[in-house]
């Protein structure tokens, strides 16, 4: 298995730089196979999306695209994968970051019944409680 980071899910995606896109293109394909996948921690998913919406500026239809395409590729192996995959679902339904959907799905799967939040926005998505102060 090789762990993948963000800057190389974002040159390969977006292709925006003449030397590192190719790189990155050349590279996947060598070392992430079906046999021998690329691994993609919860972590790097957080900061790819960050990047995409405020660097890119992709719409939040398109990063769930791009979500979407790497849960299904078998090259890739995606940390938490069910975690990832109800996150991308409230990301897609119910709005708000897809990092604080994640959080809330991650924490509901070690038992969690509720996590507790002072952000308004993650507040309104499932899985988590406002806490006034």
């Amino acid at each position: 298995m090789t762990g993948i980071d963000t800057n190389i899910l974002v040159r390969f995606l977006t292709g925006d730089d003449p030397k590192q896109s190719p790189a990155a293109e050349r590279f996947l394909k060598k070392n992430c196979t079906a046999e021998d996948q690329g691994w993609i921690g919860v972590i790097v998913l957080c900061e790819l999306v960050w990047v995409l919406a405020r660097g890119y500026k992709y719409t939040r239809e398109e990063i769930a695209t791009v979500l979407t395409q790497l849960l299904k590729t078998a090259e890739f192996e995606l940390e938490d994968n069910g975690c990832v995959r109800r996150a991308l679902r409230i990301y897609q339904e119910q709005g708000g970051d897809f990092a604080d959907a994640l959080i809330a799905q991650r924490n509901a799967s070690v038992g969690a019944e509720v996590t507790y939040t002072f952000d308004q926005g993650a507040a309104k998505l499932s899985g988590f409680k406002r806490l006034k102060g």
